[in-house]
């Protein structure tokens, strides 16, 4: 264990400048570090940003760069470039430590170093890590199932969706044809819902380029273990959802869960079996394990109790937001409820803690966080939607225009609103891409095949077995 360089105190006589760790890269980590940035006084602290990837993913456009609408680049935010001001890690946190201020931070280089992690000396500390993808013990899911939270996934999913329509069109097998065809969606959340009415209208769209695939050859499945799907915009437009799903032929089955997908076979509950290599999982998201490694405060769903302040309850020098955090949300009406973990939140939280951070540096009062959920917005592919924003119920064209319109805004730079509107503009005025870029998930291949001396002969078929007892 080695512990990391910083600045405290390195100048003679200049008092020791307050060192921020902030742990996470995501909404609330690089929204609470570019505020600081902008509203830190000159020697007044440093910000150091502990991140698993050198980037911000704004996940609403996830589903939009699967279907091709989107160039995956234009939904990150490098944090070198926002977060100028800020030291930038990239690494894993293992372990918190807040009796001793430290957290243990494996990085990209320890494992070449053998050293292994250093140790992150912190006096006020940002956690920040958001959530990872909540899975359940179904057989075979390790092996078959595809999530869908991150950028690598999203373009992962387009290209195995593309592949799986090359395979069905060059297959003479009728049962492989047939499993290649169909994909399983499990969860009805946003992820899902989006993820699947965007990849569909992409499907659907590219089967006009294939001399044997129609539309209606393609089976799609959407699987809910509730009684109802995108809960955030109310039961009426959850209604409208589903009926305009199934009039797309999607096939959305409710109070049903994926009990197995072995040897590539989806088995619901409800005694449905659907051969298919498409399983994509979307179920629900649970806190980073970082948090069960450290001696800071637990709800009963492992994440963090906080006050209203943004702080972690009954501790000092620790605040958090987001996913990891469980903030009373003060403006519902029935007592103990809870901000939900969802970017409108995040987004938010992260401005009220940034400014109470610095309140607290200089001895001010600190504010609590109020936000009342203004609503949600849907896009079900392209020209479709749901929203449910102050009351008002939207559907069709107005609310995926009310979608892009909201996301865009939202998206961190300027830099970034102008080239996903850019993008947006041009795929109106030309046709889509439906390439697959599968060789990016494995881009040493062609050089593996190269320097191994090119394909290898199939092997002999074995000999037949030698006469026995004298019969031949």
């Amino acid at each position: 264990m080695v512990k990391a360089a910083n600045s405290r105190g390195t100048a003679p006589g200049t008092p020791p400048r307050t060192r921020i760790l902030i742990v996470g890269g995501g909404y609330v980590g690089m929204y609470t570090a570019l505020r600081l940035q902008r509203k830190l006084r000159a020697g007044e602290a440093e910000v150091t940003v502990v991140s698993a990837e050198p980037y911000m993913t704004y996940q609403p456009f996830l589903p939009e760069a699967a279907a091709g609408a989107i160039s995956p680049r234009h939904v990150v935010v490098p944090l070198r470039r926002v977060l100028g001001k800020c030291r930038i890690v990239i690494g894993e946190a293992q372990r918190i430590d807040h009796a001793k201020r430290t957290v243990t931070v494996k990085t990209l280089a320890t494992a070449d170093e053998g050293t292994g992690p250093i140790e992150m000396e912190y006096d006020e500390l940002v956690l920040a890590p958001g959530s990872i993808s909540r899975t359940l013990p179904v057989p075979g899911l390790a092996d078959y199932g595809i999530g869908f939270k991150t950028v690598e996934e999203a373009i992962g999913l387009r290209n195995h969706v593309i592949e799986q329509m090359d395979i069905a069109s060059s297959t003479r097998d009728p049962a492989l044809r047939d499993a290649a065809l169909t994909f399983v969606f499990v969860g009805g959340g946003f992820a899902g819902v989006e993820a699947l009415g965007e990849l569909e209208d992409m499907a659907r769209y590219a089967a006009r380029y294939y001399h044997n695939i129609k539309p209606e050859d393609m089976k799609w499945v959407l699987v809910e273990a509730s009684n109802r799907i995108l809960p955030e915009v109310g039961p009426d437009m959850g209604v409208y959802t589903i009926r305009e799903l199934r009039r797309r032929n999607i096939d959305v089955r409710l109070e049903t869960r994926l009990e197995s997908c072995e040897d590539r076979v989806a088995v619901l509950s409800d005694g449905s079996r659907f051969p298919t290599r498409t399983v994509v999982w979307t179920a629900g998201v649970k806190p980073h394990p970082v948090l069960a490694a450290s001696d800071l405060p637990r709800n009963e769903h492992g994440r963090l109790s906080c006050t209203a302040f943004l702080t972690v309850e009954g501790v000092e020098h620790a605040w958090a937001a987001g996913d990891a955090a469980a903030v009373p949300d003060i403006t519902a009406a029935e007592k103990g409820s809870e901000c939900a973990p969802n970017a409108q939140h995040a987004v938010r939280q992260a401005k009220v803690l940034a400014d109470n951070l610095l309140a607290a540096l200089r001895d001010e009062v600190l504010t609590e966080y109020a936000h009342k959920y203004a609503g949600s917005v849907a896009s079900l592919g392209l020209h479709r939607g749901v929203a449910h924003i102050y009351g008002r119920k939207i559907k069709a064209y107005p609310a995926w225009f009310m979608h892009r319109a909201y996301h865009l805004s939202r998206v961190p730079s300027f830099n970034r609103k102008m080239r996903v509107l850019a993008e947006w503009t041009l795929s109106g005025l030309f046709k889509r891409e439906i390439v697959s870029l599968g060789s990016l998930e494995h881009p040493r291949a062609e050089f593996e095949l190269a320097a191994g001396g090119g394909p290898k002969p199939p092997s002999p078929p074995p000999a037949p077995n030698p006469p026995q007892n004298g019969q031949g």
